[in-house]
């Protein structure tokens, strides 16, 4: 197994951000998903568009890309990146009572993109937490992870 090298941290153990200036600009993507647990009933009233607050999947789905874009501003050294797409789908689960959100982010750029897609499927997650909590505090975030990245000098790597 080769050493891991932190790389966000300098020879005395200081943040600092990664210089990437002599990296080659390559097409990256990356897919990350997040899933929210919830009662029957509000999953119910979400799928049927009964919620007093309007289309909470649109919002959510809204509040992923907005995110994405706004990763930079809120991961300490994350590199603002010229974000070329951002896709986040939302599925309800019936079986389980969950909606399952899976977010994706393409950019050509020196960095990867992999902070963004978790992010945005994060906060697409937060975002239906909050609109329905006034029905349902005891819904849960959970199983927030990279699914896949494509791109830059590690290649493609796949859960």
């Amino acid at each position: 197994m080769t050493e891991q090298v932190l790389t966000h941290l300098d020879e005395k153990g200081q943040a600092r951000m990664v210089d990437v200036s002599e990296k080659a600009h390559t097409e990256r993507s990356a897919t990350a998903t997040a899933t929210i647990f919830m009662q029957p009933d509000t999953l119910k009233m979400i799928v049927e568009g009964k919620h007093k607050k309007g289309d909470v999947m649109a919002t959510a789905r809204i509040a992923g890309i907005m995110a994405a874009k706004r990763t930079p501003d809120l991961i300490p050294m994350c590199h603002p990146l010229m974000i070329t797409s951002v896709k986040v789908e939302l599925t309800p689960n019936l079986e389980n009572s969950s909606v399952v959100i899976e977010a994706t982010c393409k950019t050509v750029g020196q960095t990867g993109i992999e902070i963004e897609a978790l992010t945005a499927a994060s906060t697409a997650a937060l975002t239906l937490y909050d609109m329905c909590k006034a029905v349902d505090r005891g819904m849960v975030i959970d199983q927030v992870k990279l699914l896949e990245k494509i791109g830059g000098k590690s290649g493609h790597w796949q859960r």
